[in-house]
């Protein structure tokens, strides 16, 4: 049975969690379909050290719905309103898949407000086939279809399907409301270029990871953003596809909390 964490709502309706007191302060965006519970494993972990805070995206667990056109930027300014909202200053960011194209957007347009950035499973620059089958899956949701059993061929392994983490998704898209589900999926589609070619203007130190059976966030990606980034650092789990955050958590766990000790170049 799926296990609650315990959230506080932010004047504008959006749902955190918040532990930890010690070290700077990291905020986790989670993907499409997915909630807070999905970064179990890296709340406890890091809490230990460092304040943690993780926020349901819109009209997902228990935010409430994002009240704009669901586009990729309205997506980002709902993240930094967020953090305005919670008094935070600068702030280390963490995005797994959706969320890592909204931690993208976030260093892009608020890098007063950002000390470092981590990408996890995030896209950059789909090819004109990738793109198109991901616009035709939105496509497919907005009408009001849809598979919540799908993503799981993609996110795990055969061999993955009797493993706690793939119970744990199968029962969050179980759980997940349609309308929120359809208006990040429409950003998450058409979002990957959005911020793709602002990659050299971020000066915070960025980590970008993925598991090398990810066919849709590739490694090439990730190095190709590690690239661009004038801090950039890729890493690739071998052995794992989507949900690396949770089918190697230990792996991934110890990876944000070495790059929570970089320092920007001066």
């Amino acid at each position: 049975m799926l296990q609650t964490l315990h959230r506080s709502r932010t004047s504008s309706g959006a749902a955190y969690v918040d532990r930890g007191q010690g070290g700077e302060t990291l905020v986790l965006i989670h993907g499409v379909g997915m909630r807070v519970e999905a970064w179990g494993p890296q709340i406890e972990r890091l809490s230990k050290d460092h304040r943690v805070i993780a926020v349901d995206l819109p009209g997902h667990g228990f935010s409430a719905p994002l009240d704009a056109r669901p586009e990729l930027p309205n997506f980002v300014a709902w993240f930094a309103r967020l953090v305005d909202d919670l008094g935070l200053e600068a702030v280390n960011v963490a995005g797994h898949s959706m969320g890592a194209l909204i931690a993208a957007g976030f260093a892009v347009t608020e890098p007063s407000k950002l000390r470092r950035v981590a990408l996890l499973n995030g896209v950059y620059k789909r090819t004109p086939a990738a793109r198109e089958a991901v616009e035709a899956r939105a496509d497919e949701i907005f009408s009001g279809a849809f598979d919540r059993e799908a993503p799981l061929e993609r996110w795990f392994s055969p061999e993955e399907a009797d493993d706690a983490a793939y119970r744990l998704v199968h029962d969050l898209l179980q759980q997940v409301d349609p309308g929120g589900y359809a208006a990040a999926y429409r950003a998450f589609a058409t979002g990957d270029a959005v911020y793709s070619d602002s990659w050299p203007q971020v000066k915070a130190p960025a980590l970008f990871l993925t598991g090398d059976g990810d066919k849709n966030s590739t490694a090439e990606m990730a190095e190709d953003m590690a690239k661009a980034a004038p801090q950039g650092r890729a890493v690739v789990i071998r052995g794992h596809r989507h949900m690396v955050n949770l089918t190697a958590p230990e792996e991934v766990s110890e990876a944000l909390a070495d790059w929570l000790t970089w320092q920007p170049a001066r």
